[in-house]
């Protein structure tokens, strides 16, 4: 294999496999409201479900982030493939919450495993193209795993095992091919030491990641809100039934950010932050008027709008950090990027789940949007201040 033809190959299966991950963790979202009515549990435990996820990826970064740094990108990719098959088999046979909980458990330790490791991997194999791919692969992976969940739930038989067949099947084919990739990093002592948890970010990164930390705090903490409830809300504003909607929403939320990502790219990363925000703001009170006037088509274009903004906030994220490590501080510094990403991804939408059991669903929401429209605008206002020093962003 010539090298051009390897560096090809390792992208893309890079890029497919985060993609893979990725649509793996949104498959259940349009499933929820069958796990709810089969087993009748209430929208804490909905967000329980959902956030237990997020806590054992968390518990993934910080423990087992940097191991890739220590024993190579291939093993470290082969084993979250292998658990996340075992996290599929378990979604497979699942007929209790207990069995949700132990399914989205493992799943989130595997997608913390591998988000890390390949998004290291990514910019190791391109440092021009990776952080795009870091970006872009994560959103069309859950669009692609809502969308197909949801299409799977309304016009194919075995609603809530199809679609996990399927990804385990498609995580097979990457375990058997994962070992063509030429290893992009040496062996290095002390991987027993870098399981110690741990959050390393690189002295050269640390003024980038708290100038853009509020921006990702926010769009993350509206990520989470979608993905755990947003079916259940539109269903109780608008009374639409169809297995579509929650899927549709979510692949229009992902969708939109992913293409904000592409067609923002090129733009400095200060600039991209200061957009991301705005858009979130505005998307966030067009989805708490849709929620109030009962409008389905006002949802789907506050979603674009919310999208958008969650997809330029994500980049200016990324590209003022991650390309600011060297090689063997990529894996670390990508852990703890996203543990900082997926803590506000989780608990607040943890806390709207509790919330919803003294509040209700609408209200809970009209409380959640007007936090994170204070939250974006506040970052807007910080980011604002922060223009004389955009040159940190490159």
């Amino acid at each position: 294999m010539s090298s051009v033809t390897s560096h090809r190959f390792s992208l893309v299966f890079l890029a497919i496999t985060l993609l893979t991950f990725l649509a793996a963790s949104s498959a259940p979202t349009p499933l929820y409201h069958l796990y709810q009515e089969g087993l009748h549990f209430s929208a804490g435990t909905l967000t329980l479900i959902f956030g237990v996820y997020a806590l054992s990826l968390l518990a993934a970064l910080l423990t087992v982030g940097s191991l890739s740094d220590h024993l190579g990108r291939k093993p470290v990719i082969f084993v979250a493939l292998v658990l996340n098959m075992l996290a599929m088999l378990l979604f497979i046979h699942a007929d209790s919450v207990a069995w949700l909980i132990a399914a989205r458990t493992l799943q989130g330790f595997a997608t913390g495993m591998a988000t890390a490791v390949l998004g290291a991997a990514l910019l190791d194999t391109d440092r021009q193209q990776g952080p795009l791919v870091n970006s872009v692969a994560p959103l069309l992976g859950m669009a692609c795993g809502a969308m197909g969940s949801s299409l799977l739930v309304e016009f194919a038989p075995l609603p809530t095992q199809l679609i996990y067949w399927a990804l385990f099947g498609l995580m097979l084919l990457q375990s058997l091919s994962v070992w063509r990739l030429p290893e992009s990093v040496s062996r290095m002592p002390g991987a027993l030491a870098s399981l110690w948890p741990t959050l390393h970010v690189p002295p050269q990164a640390r003024r980038a990641l708290w100038l853009s930390l509020p921006v990702d705090i926010a769009v993350w903490a509206m990520g989470g809100f979608y993905l755990s409830l947003a079916p259940s809300l539109v269903r109780a504003a608008t009374g639409s039934t169809s297995n579509l909607i929650g899927g549709g929403l979510v692949a229009v939320l992902t969708l939109s950010g992913a293409l904000m990502i592409f067609s923002l790219r090129n733009r400095p990363a200060d600039k991209v932050l200061r957009l991301g925000a705005s858009l979130l703001a505005v998307g966030v009170a067009l989805i708490l008027g849709a929620v109030h006037s009962a409008s389905l088509p006002l949802f789907f274009f506050a979603t674009l709008i919310a999208g958008s903004g969650f997809g330029a906030g994500f980049l200016g994220a990324v590209r003022s950090v991650v390309p600011l490590a060297l090689p063997h501080e990529r894996a670390g510094l990508m852990s703890a990027f996203y543990v900082l990403s997926y803590l506000a991804f989780c608990l607040p939408s943890l806390l709207a789940g509790n919330l919803t059991r003294s509040f209700g669903l609408i209200a809970t929401t009209d409380g959640y949007g007007v936090v994170l429209i204070i939250l974006a605008l506040g970052a807007l206002i910080g980011l604002m201040r922060q223009a004389p020093v955009k040159a940190v962003y490159r």
